[in-house]
């Protein structure tokens, strides 16, 4: 067991497979001689080499064509757009060509790859570099969607999204990059769509992602010392696959849900969520879903504001207080 930071574990998730595999190639804007913009991909060149670790220009179209022709002749390949924002750019290529071909080919063309991101806010990097779109990507059939909490959970997801049959979209938040856990030593493999339990807690589920699940274990710390209640933390992990099975045994149990997203609150991955468990366990209910997202409005760079908007730990201890008066 090491403690690795999560920046650290999405290159030990990509060295894994890559010794593994030598189907396993890497390329994107400065992943290589750089070691990634967000210096995730350390150490990675100088392993592999330039033949699979491989710097591109600056075309997000031309990086995710590459793969995809990649990926239709046999390899496993690895693409890193740096902000997930730019997506935008190349989003027909995902959602057109790499979602559909599998589907329409009847099976003859697959595509086993991985297209990495720095995804999210709270780093103050503004409307254009911050936006937290793992609500589009859920909303694209033949895309899996990935979002780990902390370093174990990156390395070993990101190893399982690289082994996996179909497109994964694998989105890292950059405000957890410094942050560290410790790291089992060796292989390691997460499956998707197994969400974990963060905390146990009888009196309320809230259910988060990536960034938002040590501000809603902060929560549920403050919940149980001040105000007497038990909050139990679902990490999801993975949007596609959804594991339903751990989110309904927790309301189920709990009684009361509540959604804690960083995406805009339009159509965001709680909403589906709510939906679920309102046709599915409606008579579990003790009260209302209540879901603590972002507004619906870009993302403000002036750090006060950023704040203000994101999910925080107080304004989930404030609605989950509404649940029990």
């Amino acid at each position: 067991m090491a403690q690795l930071s999560y920046r650290e574990a999405v290159a030990a998730g990509i060295a894994q497979e890559m010794r593994r595999d030598e189907s396993v190639l890497f390329i994107g804007e400065d992943i290589a001689a750089a070691g990634g913009v967000f210096k995730t991909t350390e150490g990675l060149l100088d392993e592999f080499g330039p033949l699979r670790v491989r710097d591109t220009p600056i075309s997000e179209q031309a990086i995710l064509g590459a793969v995809a022709g990649a990926a239709m002749t046999g390899l496993r390949p690895i693409a890193e757009i740096m902000f997930s924002d730019f997506f935008a750019v190349c989003w027909d290529i995902v959602v057109n060509q790499i979602a559909k071909t599998r589907f329409m080919s009847d099976g003859q063309c697959s595509f086993p790859l991985v297209i990495k991101s720095g995804n999210g806010g709270g780093a103050r990097f503004g409307a254009q570099h911050s936006q937290s779109i793992e609500n589009w990507a859920m909303a694209v059939p033949g895309l899996k969607v990935v979002a780990p909490s902390n370093a174990a959970d990156l390395k070993g997801l990101m190893a399982a999204s690289i082994r996996d049959p179909d497109p994964v979209l694998f989105f890292e938040q950059k405000s957890l990059y410094g942050t560290k856990c410790d790291v089992p030593d060796g292989e390691l493999l997460i499956p998707l769509g197994e969400a974990a339990v963060a905390r146990e807690g009888t009196d309320v589920t809230i259910v988060a992602l990536a960034a938002m699940v040590p501000r809603a274990l902060k929560a549920a710390e403050t919940l149980q010392s001040e105000h007497g209640i038990s909050a139990e933390i679902v990490d999801l992990r993975t949007l596609v696959p959804l594991d339903t099975k751990t989110i309904f045994k927790s309301v189920s149990k709990t009684g009361r849900l509540v959604t804690v997203e960083e995406n805009p609150r339009l159509c965001g991955w709680g909403a589906e969520i709510s939906s679920l468990v309102s046709e599915e366990l409606f008579w579990d209910l003790d009260g209302p879903i209540l879901r603590v997202t972002t507004p619906h409005i870009p993302l403000p760079s002036a750090d006060a504001l950023e704040d203000a908007v994101l999910p925080s730990p107080a304004r989930i201890v404030e609605n989950v207080l509404k649940l029990a008066d």
